[in-house]
């Protein structure tokens, strides 16, 4: 059993924009060293001064080096089929295997990282980075934050751990089924393995516990391994190993309902890595005011916080289409609705009665924009989306009152649904958001035997 315990200096943090300065490479059989490769790399691009400072290489040092062109098939050639070690070792490989491959080269080899083994073999100890694994177990460190250096202590170290393993830890490890090696550095398989195979909601937190990113799932354990997987080189995924520190969930009945938690956790917590759903919300409301003169107005304009909707949209003609469903429907003055914003005195509306002059009445005006505003109101459903809960013996329960989402919950599997004040007791309620209404009409939809419409 040959491992190739790999160092690697670089200019940032990920492999999709940065390049390698330098690399070290100790070919080790278990006992002693069999052969020794390190050279600094032009990266051809600029070294931050950070990094520079920290490793001590500069863009002058690097200057005339080789590309990593010019060493990958030698590098190709000594990685290919023996163990890849290094401390921390997903950064390392995901540098290599993206150069590698960028040049044809596909790199594939068992893994094996010096942090996790350490943490196998000596737990509890107070700190697993390289510089305090060395001085726990006095192991000389020489050229600290240099390739060959830190390769050069990293096989010390593996060296140590071999002894030390009594357990034969190494040996799980390396087994094809086991994930071990894909996790993040700082993230315990025990963790993973209490994650059930039912639907819901898990959460990502960092060092300090604070939540940096939300996901939903089917199948909670699978899906979360699904984010570690691969030798993806992305930004995300390189901070999301650094970074993940521990998984926390929450079981969901259904699929769906994970899903519309996941929307709302990601508005109320603002994760660091969620974007997708962060701005995808309804813009534009259907507001009813007075004017004064004491004619009951419709107008659409952009939502508010602090004020009480008619109906919300996406969109501003989402909005004036209905708007101007309704003036036609019930002859509404397009002046008062603001549809007709031109400088004549009377509206556009061949069926307006003079509202917009006065001719028209308050009284009788506002009488007919109030029959289309609880037209409106009525034409938004109320419904349960009812189905069998995936890990309790209760249905799984979401509520739509008047088009709008209530809460949701769990109810008996007899449960009655013909009251509906019942049904809201035993449910949570949660914010409505538009997005999550959206989820839910659509499943609806799709699915509407799962429908339950409540009077």
């Amino acid at each position: 059993m040959l491992f190739a315990v790999t160092d690697i200096e670089t200019t940032g943090g990920y492999a999709s924009s940065h390049g390698i300065t330098e690399i070290g490479v100790v070919i080790h059989d278990g006992q002693e060293i069999i052969r020794r490769f390190e050279t600094l790399i032009n990266p051809h691009q600029n070294i931050p001064y950070p990094i520079q400072k920290l490793t001590g290489i500069t863009n002058e040092m690097v200057h005339l080096a080789p590309s990593f062109e010019e060493i990958a098939a030698e590098l190709f050639e000594l990685l290919q089929g023996k163990i890849f070690v290094a401390h921390n070792v997903n950064f390392d490989y995901s540098f290599l295997h993206h150069q590698l491959g960028a040049l044809g080269y596909h790199l594939q080899c068992q893994k094996l990282c010096t942090v996790r083994y350490a943490r196998k073999v000596s737990p509890k100890l107070a700190s697993y980075s390289l510089g305090k694994l060395c001085a726990h177990f006095e192991i000389p460190v020489y050229n600290r934050h240099r390739a060959g250096g830190d390769a050069a202590a990293t096989a010390e170290l593996l060296k140590l751990l071999l002894k030390k393993d009594v357990n034969n830890h190494l040996y799980t490890m390396l087994k094809r089924q086991s994930k071990e090696q894909m996790l993040p550095v700082n993230l315990g398989r025990e963790q993973i393995d209490e994650l059930p195979l039912t639907p819901g909601v898990y959460y990502f937190h960092d060092a300090k516990d604070k939540i940096i990113y939300v996901g939903k799932a089917k199948m909670l354990r699978k899906r979360v391994v699904g984010h570690f997987s691969g030798n993806k080189p992305s930004l995300q995924r390189q901070e999301f190993l650094r970074t993940i520190h521990r998984i926390s969930y929450q079981q969901c009945g259904t699929e769906l309902m994970a899903s519309v938690l996941e929307t709302i956790e990601i508005k109320r917590l603002w994760p660091r890595y969620n974007r997708a759903t962060k701005g995808f919300e309804a813009g534009y409301g259907l507001y009813l005011f007075e004017d004064g003169n004491g004619y009951l107005r419709l107008a659409v304009d952009r939502k508010h916080k602090n004020l009480q909707a008619v109906q919300i949209y996406f969109s501003r003609m989402e909005a004036m289409n209905e708007l101007k469903r309704l003036a036609k429907e019930y002859s509404l003055c397009h002046k008062l609705c603001f549809i007709d914003r031109s400088h004549d005195d009377q509206c556009s509306n061949e069926n307006c009665k003079g509202a917009c002059v006065q001719e028209e009445t308050a009284i009788d005006y506002n009488e007919r924009v109030v029959t289309a505003t609880k037209q409106l109101k009525q034409e938004l459903p109320s419904f349960a989306i009812r189905e069998r809960s995936y890990f309790n013996n209760s249905d799984a329960c979401i509520l739509m009152e008047d088009g709008k989402f209530y809460g949701m919950g769990y109810v008996p599997v007899d449960f009655d649904f013909s009251n509906g004040n019942d049904l809201k007791h035993r449910l949570q309620s949660y914010p409505e958001y538009q997005l999550v209404r959206s989820l839910i009409n659509r499943y609806a939809m799709e699915q509407p035997e799962t429908v339950n419409w409540l009077q």
